[in-house]
């Protein structure tokens, strides 16, 4: 019998956290169907008012109105399950974004593409749990020791990302490449071991979450032995009936090849994990012009960057996927056909086993 996730007050039935995908890819359509199976539901916040009216006049206010819609919707599909939000530290106007999450009823907010060294101050006197995403023991580190020193808390549980993930990676290129199993695998271990340390002095237990690469049961399983307590999984939810996407961009997938799966260098200055498509060729040679700024990410440099990264995954999750970025993690290919979220959940809680 597969044991719950426990975080404080919450219980995820089936230990699996789906990942916060953006732009538009989870969104309260699959968050509230994975959170309705029995696992963790996460919407991603990043440019998550593409929709609204107003979205390239006002990008602020169009994504704080979009994420109280998404996290109210989501809660609803999900019936009593765990809903969280993802919102990226390196994201500008973060600590708003923290806090419009907090005032929505979302339970979790998961944050990583950064270190989010004053997340605490920013729920405080809520009950919202919060967890970092991290690559390194040195990461994890840091975090709890400013955790500890200026707010006496602990992170609720952290998520391991590794470098077979999607999208943006907290490794170089070289690393991402280089770095093999056995060597990820002492990662894990290592944190797992520094989780149980800060567990003692937290008095609750700090639950390690795998993620990268994630996609069956045996995936699972693996993880599990290295002292993990549950999984973080985004690629194999992006080709079903309940992802939030469009139909191309989960067609997209069904065609890719394993060589199709590349490495890039993305305009915000981290490397990223994507499907190889006419865009990514032709921005190579030919950068795009910039004519408007969404205000996205800190540390843009809008006039010095080959594309938009907001254009570019706004395109691909509206279909035009030769126009757009189309982020997916190392498994992609091993997705094959259009799936139910049920499906999935049940194959991980091991009853298709």
């Amino acid at each position: 019998m597969i044991k719950p996730l426990e975080i404080g007050d919450l219980k995820v039935k089936i230990p699996v956290i789906q990942g916060g995908m953006g732009v538009g890819i989870s969104l309260s359509r699959l968050a509230g169907n994975v959170a309705l199976e029995g696992g963790m539901g996460v919407i991603s916040t990043a440019q998550i008012g593409f929709r609204e009216p107003d979205f390239q006049k006002n990008p602020l206010e169009a994504n704080f109105r979009a994420m109280k819609k998404e996290i109210k919707k989501a809660k609803e599909i999900a019936k009593g399950g765990v809903i969280g939000v993802n919102i990226m530290v390196a994201t500008r106007h973060y600590k708003e974004y923290v806090k419009n999450a907090v005032l929505a009823g979302v339970d979790v907010i998961l944050s990583g593409a950064g270190l989010p060294i004053d997340l605490p101050e920013y729920v405080k006197e809520s009950k919202v749990k919060i967890a970092p995403i991290i690559s390194s023991l040195k990461a994890f580190t840091v975090i709890s020791r400013v955790w500890e020193r200026k707010y006496s808390r602990y992170p609720d549980f952290v998520v391991v990302e590794g470098p077979k993930a999607g999208g943006h990676l907290g490794f170089s290129k070289e690393k991402a490449k280089m770095l093999t199993q056995a060597e990820y695998d002492k990662v894990i271990k290592d944190i797992v071991e520094k989780a149980e340390e800060y567990g003692k002095k937290a008095g609750r237990k700090i639950p390690v979450i795998v993620a990268g690469g994630i996609f069956d049961k045996k995936d699972m399983d693996h993880a599990f032995s290295l002292g993990a307590d549950g999984v973080q999984v985004g690629t194999r939810f992006v080709t079903t009936k309940e992802c939030d996407a469009d139909e191309r961009y989960k067609g997209a997938y069904l065609k890719a090849k394993k060589e199709d799966i590349i490495l890039i260098d993305s305009p915000v200055g981290m490397p990223g994990r994507a499907i190889h498509n006419a865009f990514i060729e032709r921005v190579k040679v030919q950068p795009e012009k910039i004519t408007h700024c969404y205000q996205c990410i800190e540390g843009c440099q809008g006039k010095d960057i080959p594309y938009c990264i907001t254009e570019a995954l706004v395109h691909a999750a509206l279909g035009d996927t030769e126009n757009g970025l189309l982020f997916c993690g190392e498994n992609a290919w091993r997705c094959n056909k259009i799936e139910e979220v049920k499906e999935i959940m049940r194959g991980f809680s091991g009853i298709n086993t």
